[in-house]
C-alpha cells in the first residue's frame, strides 16, 4: 500500500500484515483508491476539505486526501490494531493537521468542532452498520450540507433519507456509492 498521488505521492504505507481477523481490517486497494481519487479531484471536492475518515483501518484514504489538498482529516476507529497502524502511517507521510478518535462510528456522539465536508465511510463489509454510522454522524453534526459521502461496501447502498445519490461504481467485490447530503437535511 502506498500513497498514489500529491505531497506524499509514493510513500509506502504500513502494511497490514496478519492484523486482527476480530478488526475486520481491509484496506482499500491501491486502484481502487487510485479511480475512487480521479472521480474526486473531477468533483473538485478535496482541496480544502475538512475529511471525516470512518471505520478508517489504516487511515489509507483520509491519507490520501490529505496528501492531495485537504485542509485536515480526523480518522476514527475503535480497533486498537487499527489505531496503531493509523499512528504509524501518520508518522509514515509526516502528515499534520489530523486528530485520531478511538470510538465506535457507531456512537460518535456531538461534533464540538466544525463539520466535515467529505465523508469516507468503509465499515467491515456485510454488517449493516454503515448507515448506522452515517446517521449518528448526521445526529452529531459531524456532517455538513453537501457533503459528499463516499460509502465503501460489498453490495450497492441506498441513500437514506437526507442524502441525494450522485453516483456507484463497483471495483471487483468493492462497490462504491457516492452520496451528497442535501442542503438543510434534518439533524
Amino acid at each position: 500500500m502506498r500513497i498514489i498521488a500529491g505531497a506524499f505521492r509514493g510513500r509506502a504505507l504500513a502494511s497490514v500484515g496478519k492484523g486482527d481477523a476480530g478488526a475486520h481490517l481491509r484496506p482499500t486497494t491501491d486502484r481502487v483508491r487510485e479511480s475512487l481519487f480521479s472521480v474526486l479531484t473531477s468533483l473538485g471536492v478535496i482541496a480544502d476539505a475538512r475529511v471525516l475518515d470512518l471505520f478508517a483501518g489504516t487511515g489509507a484514504l483520509g491519507l490520501e486526501a490529505l496528501s492531495r489538498g485537504a485542509e485536515h482529516v480526523t480518522f476514527v476507529d475503535d480497533g486498537r490494531v487499527a489505531q496503531g497502524l493509523i499512528r504509524k502511517n501518520i508518522g509514515l507521510t509526516g502528515a499534520t493537521h489530523t486528530q485520531l478518535i478511538r470510538r465506535d462510528a457507531t456512537k460518535l456522539g456531538p461534533n464540538s468542532d466544525a463539520p466535515y465536508d467529505l465523508v469516507f465511510l468503509d465499515p467491515p463489509y456485510g454488517k449493516g452498520i454503515g448507515e448506522k454510522a452515517l446517521l449518528a454522524a448526521v445526529d452529531g453534526g459531524w456532517i455538513a450540507d453537501n457533503a459528499l459521502i463516499v460509502w465503501e461496501e460489498n453490495a450497492p447502498m441506498m441513500a437514506p433519507p437526507g442524502f441525494e445519490m450522485h453516483d456507484a461504481r463497483k471495483y471487483g467485490d468493492t462497490h462504491i456509492t457516492l452520496l451528497w447530503r442535501e442542503d438543510g437535511a434534518a439533524s
